[in-house]
């Protein structure tokens, strides 16, 4: 099993113990370090390589949202999740505009915290209904011109749609009747064409470029949730 190195960056002591208590719970996890403000978690992300930051947005000096940015220029493979109190998404989107892949109310339950954690690590989290309602209503729906996704197959295509509207890796699969794994295959490659990292990153892209067809598919699925 891969063991995936977190950095924890929050100035609260009771919060960054809670998170490990959290993390410690599950092997697939190692704390090497805890940040206490948004500055020393730019100089420790230097110095230690994390694999994985939980990043606090409301922190001491230059906060979470300008360390992101800041950490996300210098180490672009680092994973960030931004955790937070409140349900707000105004600066969480603009996280997600800085790189950030996702984020975790610090009051959800730890079994919810550490399944999200594992999906992000295998870029299997979906996007959740407020940041996907959010991304509906911050891009157009023209196409724009074509790019790299000219080189995508049909069947690229069809997933590429899935996966804006929403839909988890298993529920791709059985949309199409094929094996979780082979939807994985198919997103590596949809991603490597499209020069993308992630899930946040793919939806935003399909939704620039006036890809997606079910839209109104998205929205009956958030009413559901």
């Amino acid at each position: 099993m891969n063991t995936f190195r977190v950095l924890v960056a929050d100035d609260s002591a009771h919060a960054r113990e809670a998170v490990t208590d959290i993390l410690s719970a599950d092997p697939a996890f190692e704390v090497i370090g805890m940040a206490h403000s948004g500055e020393e978690a730019v100089s420790m992300t230097e110095l230690l390589m994390p694999d994985l930051i939980l990043m606090d947005i409301q922190m001491q000096g230059i906060g979470g949202l300008e360390a992101t940015r800041q950490i996300k220029l210098q180490y672009p493979y680092v994973k960030i999740v931004m955790i937070t109190v409140s349900d707000d998404v105004t600066h969480l989107f603009e996280a997600l505009k800085q790189g950030a892949q996702g984020y975790l109310l610090k009051n959800l339950s730890p079994s919810t915290w550490l399944e999200y954690l594992r999906g992000i690590m295998s870029d299997e989290a979906p996007l959740s209904r407020e940041l996907a309602t959010q991304i509906l209503r911050e891009f157009p729906l023209a196409p724009k011109s074509p790019e790299h996704h000219e080189t995508l197959t049909a069947r690229e295509r069809e997933i590429l749609n899935w996966v804006a509207s929403g839909l988890t890796n298993k529920e791709i699969a059985a949309e199409l009747k094929i094996s979780d794994q082979t939807v994985k295959n198919h997103l590596k490659n949809i991603l490597q064409k499209l020069h993308l990292e992630n899930r946040v990153q793919l939806t935003r892209y399909a939704l620039e470029k006036g890809l997606v067809s079910r839209r109104q598919g998205l929205f009956q699925k958030l009413k559901k949730e």
